[in-house]
């Protein structure tokens, strides 16, 4: 088995052939051991985090910027995409807080990337 990919882990973008005989895998291209691990872990068991945003009620703002607390795996990015817009929130919300536990049993939670005040009257 033999892969063409395009690193992520760096603005580098290098180019990687991952190559896998007998159960042992091998990398190519990589100029640093970021590329290797994203290679490897790319054909193995490929992941994504996800940002995103969510409806805010009772502030200034009309969104709220939102992320998986760990990353996902890559076949389930879309399906949490949608369920991150169902979403709605109302302020006050402080950067770090769970604003929804354990997205479609994936373990992740979706946290505030952003502190928003309520907004005055």
């Amino acid at each position: 088995m033999e892969r063409e990919l395009v690193c992520i882990r760096c603005p580098i973008g290098c180019r990687l052939t991952v190559s896998e005989v007998g159960g042992v895998f091998s990398v190519k291209g990589n100029t640093c051991a970021n590329g290797w691990e994203y290679g490897i872990k790319e054909v193995t068991n490929p992941v994504r985090w996800v940002t995103d945003t969510v409806v805010i009620l009772h502030a200034k703002e009309r969104r709220l910027p939102v992320k998986t607390s760990i990353e996902i795996p890559k076949d389930m990015v879309l399906k949490v995409a949608s369920e991150i817009k169902k979403i709605c929130v109302s302020a006050p919300i402080q950067s770090g807080e769970i604003i929804q536990r354990n997205i479609l049993g994936t373990g992740a939670d979706i946290v505030a990337t952003m502190s928003i005040d309520k907004k005055s009257k």
